[in-house]
């Protein structure tokens, strides 16, 4: 038991969310970091004309930290309730589990990449409405009630 006599260890619906999301970030992230041309996932550098670099290897490496790795630390710190000192002072919501509040920043993050992204490709595709929903589905569910209830400190 943890926090108040929360049952840490608890896998819900806002863990299954980050971990997917979090796996297929690494996924796309890191098959941008190994192949900064895009042949690996069947496209090329053309497509960054409106972009300020000219290969996958930034966009990548932040893929592959920020909505890769983050939201995999993130899962983990919801499931253990551990604490991360850095994390508590970026949490703006105090009176609830660092790692709720970044569940909560993951869903922002995402859907703000993905929008740069269509932005970028000056085009919307299925995957892409698949990933915004994914990142308010985050969100969503962040805030009920109970979930926030479970975060609580």
């Amino acid at each position: 038991m943890n926090m108040r006599g929360k049952k840490a260890g608890r896998w819900d619906l806002l863990v299954i969310l980050l971990i997917l999301q979090g796996v297929g970030a690494i996924y796309g992230g890191g098959t941008m970091v190994i192949d900064p041309s895009g042949e690996l996932l069947g496209t090329d550098t053309s497509i960054l004309k409106n972009w300020p670099v000219d290969s996958f290897l930034i966009p990548g490496i932040i893929l592959l930290l920020v909505l890769g790795v983050l939201p995999l630390v993130v899962a983990s710190g919801m499931i253990k309730r551990w604490n991360w000192a850095l994390a508590e002072k970026l949490n703006l919501f105090p009176a609830l589990h660092w790692s709720w509040a970044f569940s909560l920043y993951i869903g922002f993050a995402l859907i703000i990449w993905i929008n740069v992204q269509m932005y970028v490709l000056s085009g919307v595709g299925i995957v892409h409405l698949g990933y915004v929903a994914l990142g308010l589905a985050i969100q969503a569910v962040a805030v009920l009630p109970g979930v926030q209830k479970n975060y609580s400190k």
